[in-house]
């Protein structure tokens, strides 16, 4: 019943449908209506393709939301609670403690070094990113400390790289100028892909000869045997490791102003600090499509310092 993107599709509009109700009660019949699927089937596809059921992620999502919120400092733990629907101070904070390691009273005005649940499009991708081939993760205040910046470091194994190759775009305006803006279409009919289509810069030596330094492509298997439209090109990637950031949630209006502000911290940003070095030439530079109800998501490779 129904093909692997429909699923996807399903449980993206259940997502999306939890990120606009976090503080309101969700039951799973407001979730099959979002999904469009009967309960028994909204509920299956949701654990199959995010590896959880639909209250363990909202209770996830609604304890990370509380995070943020604290984190600020100006919030009454117990406003906080019932905004996102914990009974009593009590139950929301033995869940938050549970989750997180850390009591909420302690994360106020800190940067604080916990592992917060981000909502993500349904994919092997964002299922790497939160469920285990984490090695580090955190997050970081901005300088204006308005805003949250995630960083994890994800382990990427050798794979293939399907793209369609512009001609000299830098990036993502100058490549639809180029190629158009219809390769997403293409590139989510990929069969068995192993994650959602990028946005990728790709460094000299990765990239072929006669090739636009920004491309869009999804990443598959070695061993992947699958159609290659015309046009696009395939190569093979080595092992590697990406320090992978994500923003909070924007409008979506806002895009260009979130890809900025990300661009401005990663500019910053120092992974000594964390054992690491950047290694632009280990593989593509990556930005998922942004989507403000998950935040802006951009990834850079990085290498283990040797000490």
């Amino acid at each position: 019943m129904g093909s692997n993107w429909d699923k996807r599709k399903a449980v993206q509009r259940m997502q999306e449908y939890i990120e606009d109700h976090l503080q309101t009660p969700i039951t799973m019949r407001d979730l099959s209506q979002a999904a469009r699927y009967s309960m028994y089937y909204a509920a299956r596809i949701f654990k199959e393709i995010t590896g959880r059921s639909p209250y363990e992620y909202i209770r996830l999502r609604r304890l990370s939301a509380a995070a943020l919120q604290l984190s600020n400092g100006k919030a009454h733990i117990i406003d906080v609670a019932f905004d996102f629907v914990f009974d009593s101070h009590e139950g929301f904070t033995r869940a938050f403690t549970r989750q997180f390691g850390v009591a909420p009273s302690r994360i106020r005005n800190v940067t604080w070094s916990g592992s917060l649940f981000q909502p993500g499009l349904a994919t092997e991708f964002n299922r790497d990113m939160q469920k285990g081939n984490i090695m580090k993760s955190g997050m970081i205040d901005q300088q204006t400390k308005k805003s949250v910046v995630f960083v994890q470091i994800l382990e990427r194994p050798s794979r293939k790289l399907l793209f369609l190759p512009g001609r000299k775009a830098p990036a993502y305006f100058q490549y639809c100028e180029e190629v158009g803006c219809e390769v997403w279409d293409t590139l989510i009919g990929i069969p068995n892909a192993l994650h959602e289509p990028m946005g990728l810069w790709l460094p000299d030596n990765l990239r072929p000869a006669e090739c636009s330094t920004y491309v869009q492509g999804v990443e598959v298997g070695l061993d992947y045997t699958g159609p290659i439209p015309e046009g696009f090109r395939m190569i093979e990637l080595p092992p590697c490791k990406l320090l992978v950031f994500q923003g909070e949630p924007f409008e979506d209006k806002e895009f260009e102003q979130a890809i900025r502000s990300m661009w401005d911290v990663m500019n910053l940003y120092k992974p000594e600090i964390i054992g690491y070095e950047w290694a632009d030439n280990d593989a593509p530079r990556f930005q998922l499509n942004p989507m403000g109800y998950r935040g802006y998501i951009e990834g850079r490779p990085v290498r283990q310092i040797n000490r």
